[in-house]
């Protein structure tokens, strides 16, 4: 079992609460791996739209997962980022998650970009939170805010937010440099501004296609991560701001070469390869570069948030790693190419 933090099923303690904020960072984590490999299986100078798409939701994942560990702790969590089942067995469900779809290890291609949609899939209309079994991201969010006020009204703002002993260890504008906008937690106001950002850069907002955040920090719109998927589906960007859920893209041709991508094989794993092959020795040189990757954003988020600018650089450095499965076949595989497993070595 890849997930095995242990929810109860009402948010009324600061235990609870911690426990679905735990489970919060590990579901913002949890597509990143995803995202990750249909970015990197992309043939080098093709696709130049879609990498620029994918990569955006990637960066502002990264984003989502800071927000969560800043708002755990605020209310006296330790972001636990190194621990063995923080990394999913790929194909997986999402965490906590009502189970209706996997998440895989994919190359670029339809079946990828659909459960990058299911993933980001916007809630519906006056959906009901839910911290248990949730349909939408946004719904779970909207669980952990309901158990927020509740423990606040009961308690007071002081004691829930009280940090570590007064030390917010929170991770400020100062260190991130990648898309979005980042915001301290230290009160219920801004725990809930930061879980806002997460699900309107998602999913959207109300109804709309495009992420809000433009509101909040003059930023110029951008559509929301499920729509962003949608856009390479249809093959067109939205246009603002004409466009919206009813008319769809209409805006520019956003060109898509589904067979300009190597064949990496689905959720591939180090058994895949020979004992003593290159491509073996290669995988496992990937996975400590991601297990070191996860232990700079663990000491980020406990207490040394100065890591932060450089693990975010590298994540994007595993690349090179990465190419060096990707571009090669797997022996007796008729023609699939290796990948990264995200198996950790601990």
């Amino acid at each position: 079992m890849a997930f095995e933090t242990v929810i109860k099923t009402k948010i009324e303690t600061v235990e609870s609460l911690i426990d679905h904020l735990q489970i919060a960072i590990e579901l913002e984590h949890a597509t990143i791996p995803t995202y990750l490999c249909a970015l990197f299986t992309i043939k080098e100078g093709t696709n130049l739209a879609a990498y620029d798409v994918i990569r955006s939701v990637v960066v502002e994942e990264m984003l989502h997962m800071t927000l969560a560990c800043n708002v755990m702790n605020a209310v006296g969590g330790c972001p636990a980022i190194n621990k063995p089942e923080f990394v999913a067995q790929y194909p997986t469900y999402l965490p906590h998650s009502s189970d209706e779809f996997k998440v895989h290890l994919r190359k670029f291609s339809p079946a990828a970009i659909t459960t990058f949609m299911e993933i980001e899939q916007p809630s519906a209309p006056d959906s009901p939170p839910e911290p248990h079994q949730y349909q939408s991201i946004g719904q779970f969010y909207k669980g952990i805010q309901e158990g927020l006020e509740f423990l606040v009204n009961r308690d007071g703002e002081k004691a829930i937010f009280s940090g570590h002993k007064g030390d917010f260890r929170q991770v400020s504008p100062n260190y991130y440099y990648g898309g979005g906008e980042l915001i301290e937690v230290n009160n219920l106001e801004t725990a809930k501004m930061a879980m806002e950002i997460i699900v309107e850069e998602g999913e959207g907002l109300q109804s709309s296609i495009w992420d809000e955040d433009y509101d909040l920090f003059d930023q110029k719109p951008e559509v929301a991560h499920y729509f962003r998927f949608f856009e390479i589906m249809q093959g067109r960007f939205y246009k603002y701001p004409e466009d919206s859920i009813h008319t769809g893209p209409t805006g520019e041709t956003l060109d898509v070469m589904w067979d300009a991508v190597y064949n990496m094989k689905a959720d591939p794993k180090i058994a895949d390869y020979p004992v003593g092959s290159e491509l073996r020795k290669r995988a496992e040189e990937f996975n400590q570069a991601y297990f070191m990757f996860l232990t700079d954003l663990h000491n980020a988020f406990n207490g040394r948030p100065d890591l932060l600018v450089a693990a975010t650089g590298n994540m994007f450095d595993l690349k090179r790693l990465a190419m060096e499965l990707i571009k090669n076949p797997i022996p007796g595989s008729n023609g699939k190419h290796a990948g990264p497993t995200f198996e950790m070595p601990y």
